[in-house]
């Protein structure tokens, strides 16, 4: 994403488009789960192509330059090694436009750079837009040797010890692409079988971004319901979660476990969790 959004500064995105970019992901799929409202259920059904913004004429706040509008398809679209054609890295979700400050402001590789220059590299002179997909990651993993990435699949011993676990992910997250939670969930599920699942579960919070924040319903207690899990015996099929916004609950809506989704009822406050059932996709 560094890359792409500062191959040259024609090409990079200012803050100014990113409101405009996020409104036309919700113009073009926000309605998609039957419910109009500010936030995607599931981005990855979303086939949103930012070509629709592309100017006509001159260069406004209204839309995008070509330049631009190759930036954010690469922003949505996974990193992959030209040589393997292997995905290195999935990209982000319609939705997290508001945050692309993070990975396409003026240091995008703020949150892996330091990583980059003193742990893989060695050197505080090391310039990100010399990154190189192919050699560079691949020599990166070699170096953490597993103490950063924990990828191993293979959750049998845990799980064999009764240990339980709910991770979950913001849809909207502008630093971490959600679909990495996926990927290593279906892993494990590809692992170990279906019966991973009485063990594991993921929850993909909707609208909300890195670790919180966003449009979503963001405040949700998955500690207790991990002690309910433990303690009782009681699976978390469903956690309610809540938007607040200056100290009051506007929104609330259930959590599902992935794969299942949050789905309206049809009939109801679409404000209020009790109106949404779990379904699957």
């Amino acid at each position: 994403i560094a890359q792409a959004v500062h191959m040259d500064e024609a090409s990079y995105i200012p803050p100014s488009k990113y409101a405009l970019i996020h409104k036309a992901v919700l113009d073009a799929c926000d309605a998609r789960d039957g419910v109009k409202d500010g936030v995607l259920e599931n981005p990855t059904v979303c086939k949103f192509d930012p070509k629709v913004l592309e100017c006509k004429g001159d260069n406004t706040t209204a839309c995008l330059i070509a330049s631009q509008v190759e930036a954010a398809r690469k922003i949505y679209s996974p990193a992959i090694n030209s040589r393997t054609n292997e995905e290195i890295f999935p990209g982000l979700e319609p939705g997290s436009e508001l945050g692309w400050a993070n990975l396409g402001g003026p240091r995008p590789f703020g949150i892996g750079e330091d990583h980059f220059k003193y742990v893989v590299f060695k050197d505080p002179n090391w310039d990100f837009r010399t990154l190189n997909f192919d050699k560079d990651v691949a020599l990166a993993e070699k170096v953490d040797h597993g103490t950063i990435n924990a990828l191993d699949a293979n959750l049998r011993p845990f799980f064999g010890r009764g240990g339980k676990l709910i991770q979950y992910h913001g849809w909207a997250d502008q630093q971490i692409a959600p679909l990495s939670s996926v990927h290593y969930y279906n892993s494990v599920i590809t692992a170990l079988g279906d019966s991973a699942r009485d063990s594991y579960r993921l929850f993909m919070v909707l609208g909300m971004g890195h670790c919180g924040g966003g449009d979503g319903t963001d405040d949700f207690d998955m500690v207790h319901a991990l002690e309910e899990w433990i303690e009782q015996g009681k699976l978390p099929e469903r956690i309610i979660a809540s938007r607040v916004k200056n100290g009051r609950v506007e929104r609330t809506r259930p959590l599902c476990p992935y794969p299942q989704v949050s789905s309206y009822k049809g009939a109801g406050n679409t404000d209020a969790a009790v109106n949404f059932v779990c379904r699957g996709q």
